[in-house]
């Protein structure tokens, strides 16, 4: 007489999504075709290559501009190893957000909202909401002030303006995926166009560029230096990209079986990270020119991009570098309003299982993030507004832990990336950089507390 078995479930295999659950951004899921096998490696790698472009814009917001021009006229070059070092934290854990996303077929919003309880899955939500918000902020100071600079448009009417981005965002999602990556693309050129022209015409001298790169204890122990450094790993390493990236790589019909997931996170990562290095090519360039241009030239307090966009030109020697400033202003602050956009509707469809118009989504944050700019212009002017913009980057780093603990636990899970989950080195290299963004983050906040 035989015995019946039960077969015992394979514990390589990653958990698949309950049934009942959408797929991230659902208008879009697996809408762009991946060539067979037979195709050539460059097909299948530009079958690939947008959405690491499109998290990349998060990297060279308007907040970047903000801490990158005050590290570079305050310190000099003595920051560019924050750049560094937080691009390279960020290549990791992007690469870490499009694994958990490929792996499991969740974004990191569905993957929380699975993982704990109720009450802990609306702070992740509020945090993300808030860091959202913050960034948002940033995209409308950057748009207002490069409209004023450009167009001579006061502070104000360019906020309210920005609101008009929601029609973009609109008008490609309706045209599909591909023309808002290509958008997206497009206007990253243009900005690492713009300052390309910059940093030749800058001429920094090399070594001192190199010595930047080498980390100086005075970072640390100098709290001026250490508000900006936080500032400047906030608005790099951006908390709302992790849950951005973890959906839109699932954009693509790659097949869903273990050798159809291994190929899409390896060329995935690959898109990342070169996407990422032409941010950390464009963030390093805006801090070497403030350095070159303001530091020593006896303008270490330019910390308003309307100070450095005034005086670019006649210290450069260069006619059109305040143009090309302010045009890559403008470029910015219109991408990320892309990002944000379905930054936003993702954690509300993973969190909450609430979705809503993308117009709507658009209106909802971006009315959030003018409501504070319009008080502090009527009350403090050009000033409050810069103090603003600083604030928002750092208010994003103290957002950071909120999404990088849950995105390393789940991807060193094997209950759920299965054969997928990630090896020992990258575990501990992955929670080292959780344990630094923490230990910065309260020491920032002693600082702030203690004085």
């Amino acid at each position: 007489m035989g015995l019946n078995t039960v077969p015992m479930p394979d514990t390589n295999a990653p958990r698949t999504p309950s049934p009942t659950m959408r797929p991230s951004l659902p208008d879009v899921f697996s809408s762009i075709r991946v060539p067979g096998a037979e195709a050539s490696w460059f097909s299948r790698f530009m079958a690939f290559v947008g959405p690491g472009f499109m998290v990349s814009v998060g990297y060279m917001d308007p907040g970047n501009w903000a801490t990158d021009l005050q590290g570079g006229a305050r310190y000099g070059y003595t920051l560019l190893c924050v750049i560094m070092l937080s691009n390279l934290m960020a290549i990791l854990l992007q690469a870490l957000s499009a694994r958990l996303g490929i792996a499991t077929g969740q974004d990191l919003a569905q993957a929380c909202r699975n993982h704990f309880s109720p009450r802990v899955n609306i702070v992740l939500w509020l945090a993300c909401e808030l860091a959202i918000i913050a960034c948002d902020l940033a995209e409308v100071i950057g748009t207002a002030v490069a409209l004023q600079l450009l167009f001579g448009l006061p502070l104000l009417a360019g906020a309210l303006l920005s609101i008009l981005d929601a029609l973009i965002v609109l008008m490609l999602m309706n045209r599909g995926f591909r023309y808002l990556e290509a958008f997206v693309i497009a206007l990253l050129g243009i900005i690492a166009l713009c300052f390309g022209i910059q940093l030749v015409a800058a001429a920094p001298p090399v070594h001192s560029v190199l010595a930047g790169l080498l980390p100086d204890p005075k970072i640390v122990t100098t709290p001026g230096m250490l508000y900006i450094a936080i500032g400047i790993i906030g608005a790099t390493v951006m908390p709302h990209n992790l849950y951005l990236h973890s959906s839109i790589v699932q954009t693509r019909a790659y097949e869903r079986t273990p050798a159809g997931r291994r190929d899409a996170i390896r060329w995935t990562t690959w898109d990342s990270t070169i996407a990422l290095t032409l941010a950390l090519f464009i963030n390093a360039a805006i801090l070497i020119v403030a350095a070159a241009a303001f530091h020593n030239s006896g303008h270490q307090d330019v910390a308003e991009i309307q100070d450095a966009y005034r005086l670019l030109s006649p210290i450069l020697g260069l006619g059109i570098a305040s143009t090309l400033f302010a045009l890559a202003l403008l470029a910015a602050g219109t991408n990320s309003t892309i990002t944000g956009t379905l930054a936003g509707q993702i954690i509300m469809e993973g969190f909450l299982h609430l979705r809503i118009p993308h117009w709507a989504r658009r209106l909802l944050t971006r009315g959030l993030a003018i409501i504070p700019v319009a008080i502090v212009t009527l009350i403090y002017g050009n000033r409050g507004v810069s103090d603003l913009l600083m604030a928002s980057q750092v208010i994003l780093s103290l957002q950071l832990p909120f999404a990088v603990i849950p995105l390393v636990m789940f991807v060193s899970d094997r209950r759920k990336m299965g054969e997928f989950v990630i090896s020992m080195p990258i575990r501990i290299l992955s929670w080292g950089v959780a344990g630094l963004i923490l230990l910065l983050n309260f020491k920032l906040l002693y600082d702030t507390l203690a004085g």
